[in-house]
Formats: structure tokens, C-alpha cells, sequence
């Protein structure tokens, strides 16, 4: 079927830097929209960053301007760069994608997270 795949989550200190990358393998005819979600514990998964098939982007209102979302079809990835980060920021990190498989099938894939913490 079709998987997504995340890396680039780690510790990092206030006002630094991570870039997450997720990228997707499978069955896969071509990708529409593609997003960055989180959820800290006890918290609600909330949106950080979407951008669709025209690249045109949608970032959280916490996101201030530190995020950058871009996406790169010919090898179907979605990169996250996220500057000048902030405690409120430590949470799992999870890429989805609106797929349409090589069968035809419209529907939605959740990668398994990417842990980012920012702690001093």
C-alpha cells in the first residue's frame, strides 16, 4: 500500500533549528495535499503546516513566521523547516498525505511521528 515515513525530529535548545523530513513509498499513482500535524501529551493533534498540489501554503497561527513547509514531487517528500524554536513546540510530529494509489483509490496516510523536543 502506501507509507509515509518521518525523520529529522531530536533534542534541540530554544532558538534553534530542526527540519523534518516525510517521505512516501508505495503504491502510489500521484500525491494531492500533504500536511504537518502535532500533538504534545494530553493535548489535541492540531495542524502545523499544509501545503497542496499548487504549493500553495497554510500554517498554524502559533507558527509565527518560524515554519517553513515545501514539498518535492519527484521524490515525494515534505520537508519541514522549523527556525527559532520555542518549549511550547516539543511534540510528536506527524506527516499525512492525501493519496491516490496506482488502484485508483483516493485516501489519506498518517506517518508514525517524529519526536521534537526543545528543552535547555
Amino acid at each position: 500500500q502506501v507509507q509515509l515515513v518521518e525523520s529529522g525530529g531530536g533534542l534541540v535548545q530554544p532558538g534553534g533549528s530542526l527540519g523534518l523530513s516525510c517521505v512516501a513509498s508505495g503504491s502510489i499513482f500521484s500525491i494531492h495535499d500533504m500536511a504537518w500535524y502535532r500533538q504534545a501529551p494530553g493535548k489535541r493533534r492540531e495542524l502545523v503546516a499544509s501545503i497542496t498540489v499548487q504549493h500553495s501554503t497554510n500554517y498554524g497561527d502559533f507558527v509565527k513566521g518560524r515554519f517553513t513547509i515545501s514539498r518535492d514531487d519527484a521524490k515525494r517528500t515534505v520537508y519541514l523547516q522549523m527556525d527559532n524554536l520555542e518549549p511550547e513546540d516539543t511534540a510528536a510530529y506527524y506527516c499525512k498525505a492525501d493519496v491516490i494509489t496506482r488502484r485508483a483509490e483516493v485516501l489519506d496516510f498518517w506517518g508514525q511521528g517524529t519526536q521534537v523536543t526543545v528543552s535547555s
